[in-house]
C-alpha cells in the first residue's frame, strides 16, 4: 500500500512537470513599425505642448513686466500725491493763519459779539454799511477758504485710497501671474521628464524594426514564424551528451553537471529555476537548438543571454542569467553543444549559480515585460527533471 502511494505521488509530480506547449503570441514587423509611429507622434505632441507652454510662459513674463511697471508708476503717483498733500497741509496752515490775522486785525477773532461791536461801532450810517460789508466779506472769504481746503483734503485722501487699492490689485495680479507661470513651468518639467522615456521607446522599437528588416522581414511577416525562423529543436543527443541530461524532446539541462538550488514558483515568486555546481565556473549550454536574440544585462546588472527555440512551429524562449562570461553574440545560431558562457555571480546574486527562465514570449522579441511574466512556464516542463546530475 505504501509503495502504491509513493508511486502515485511520483506520477502526480511528473504529470505537473510536463504541461502541453502553448502557442506563442504572434508579432508582425508592422506592430513594431506602428509602435515607432505611435511613440514618434507622442513625442511630437509632447514637444508641441512644451513649445506652447514656453510661449505662454513668455507671454506671462511680459505681463508681469508690464504690471511691475504699472506698480512702479502707481508708487510714483502715490509719492507725488503725498507731496501734494503735504503742500496742501502747509497751504491750509498758511491760509488759516492768514484768516486769523485778518480777523485779529479787525478785532473779529473773539466770537460773534465782536462782529456786532465792530459793525455798530460806526459813527455814521455810511461807515456802518462799510463795516458790515467788510464783516460779511471776511466771513464769506473765510468760509470759502475752509471749504476749498476741506475739499482738497478729501480729494487727496480719496485719491490716496484709490491709488493704494490699485497698487494692491496690481500686486495681487502679479502674484496670480507668478503662480500661473510656476504652474505651467511645473507642467513643462513633468512633460520633459517623460520625453527621455518616449525617446527610449522609439529607439528600442526602431532597433527592432531595423534588426528584422535586415533579416529580410517585411511588414506583414510574423517574426520568427514566416521570416527569420530559428532552427528547429534537435531531438536526440547526437551521441555527444549523456542521456541523463537531455530529453527525447530535444531539451537538455543547461550544464553537464550540477544540482538544483531553488525551484520555480511563478511570476509572483521565483520566476525560474536555479542551478549550482561544485565548479564555480561551470560551462553553460543552451537548453535546445535555437537563435540568440539578446546578449546584455538585466536591471540588476547580471549578464543575460536569451535564446528563441522553434518547437514544431511554436516559439519557446530561454533566459540565462548571472553568468561570469558570455561567448555569444545576438543573431548567432546555437545547438545544445554550443558553449554560451560560464556560470557566475554577476548582478543581484548571493553566489555563483545559473538562473534559468523559460517563457512563451519575450520582452526583447515579441511582447511586453508584463506579458512576458504572464507567459512564464516551469523550465522542468521542457528540460529533464533532476536535482543532481553529472
Amino acid at each position: 500500500m505504501k509503495k502504491n502511494i509513493k508511486y502515485f505521488i511520483v506520477v502526480l509530480i511528473l504529470g505537473t512537470m510536463f504541461i502541453p506547449l502553448s502557442k506563442t503570441q504572434a508579432t508582425t514587423l508592422k506592430e513594431y513599425e506602428d509602435a515607432v509611429e505611435k511613440y514618434t507622434a507622442e513625442l511630437q505632441e509632447k514637444e508641441n505642448q512644451i513649445a506652447s507652454n514656453e510661449a505662454e510662459i513668455e507671454e506671462i513674463k511680459q505681463k508681469i513686466v508690464s504690471i511691475s511697471n504699472q506698480i512702479f508708476q502707481t508708487e510714483t503717483e502715490i509719492d507725488n500725491l503725498e507731496q501734494e498733500i503735504e503742500q496742501s497741509n502747509q497751504e491750509i496752515a498758511q491760509k488759516g493763519e492768514e484768516s486769523k490775522s485778518i480777523m485779529e486785525y479787525y478785532q473779529l477773532a473773539n466770537g460773534d459779539n465782536a462782529y456786532l461791536e465792530y459793525a455798530f461801532g460806526a459813527e455814521t450810517i455810511t461807515d456802518m454799511i462799510y463795516r458790515a460789508s467788510i464783516v460779511e466779506q471776511l466771513t464769506e472769504y473765510n468760509d470759502q477758504i475752509m471749504k476749498e481746503l476741506e475739499t482738497l483734503i478729501e480729494t487727496n485722501e480719496q485719491k490716496t485710497k484709490e491709488l493704494a487699492t490699485k497698487k494692491e490689485e496690481l500686486a495681487q495680479l502679479e502674484k496670480d501671474l507668478e503662480t500661473e507661470k510656476a504652474k505651467i513651468e511645473e507642467e513643462n518639467a513633468a512633460i520633459e521628464e517623460t520625453v527621455p522615456t518616449v525617446k527610449e521607446q522609439i529607439r528600442v522599437y526602431q532597433e527592432q524594426v531595423d534588426y528584422w528588416k535586415a533579416k529580410g522581414c517585411t511588414s506583414n511577416d510574423i517574426l520568427g514564424v514566416t521570416c527569420a525562423v530559428p532552427p528547429k529543436v534537435d531531438t536526440g543527443n547526437n551521441g555527444s551528451i549523456s542521456i541523463d541530461i537531455i530529453g527525447a524532446n530535444g531539451f537538455r539541462l543547461p550544464m553537464n553537471k550540477g544540482y538544483l538550488t531553488q525551484g520555480y514558483s511563478g511570476k509572483n515568486g521565483h520566476m525560474g529555476v536555479d542551478f549550482g555546481s561544485s565548479n564555480k565556473s561551470e560551462e553553460i549550454y543552451p537548453v535546445a537548438s535555437g537563435q540568440v536574440i539578446y546578449v546584455g544585462h538585466d536591471s540588476y546588472g547580471a549578464n543575460v543571454v536569451k535564446i528563441v527555440h522553434n518547437v514544431n512551429g511554436t516559439l519557446i524562449f530561454s533566459t540565462y542569467a548571472h553568468m561570469r562570461a558570455v561567448y555569444l553574440k545576438k543573431g548567432q545560431i546555437v545547438t545544445t553543444s554550443t558553449l554560451l558562457g560560464l556560470m557566475g555571480s554577476t548582478g543581484w546574486s548571493t553566489g555563483p549559480h545559473l538562473h534559468l527562465e523559460m517563457t512563451t514570449c519575450d520582452w526583447t522579441y515579441n511582447c511586453t515585460y508584463a506579458t512576458y511574466k504572464n507567459s512564464l512556464v516551469n523550465p522542468f516542463s521542457y528540460i529533464p527533471y533532476a536535482t543532481r546530475w553529472g
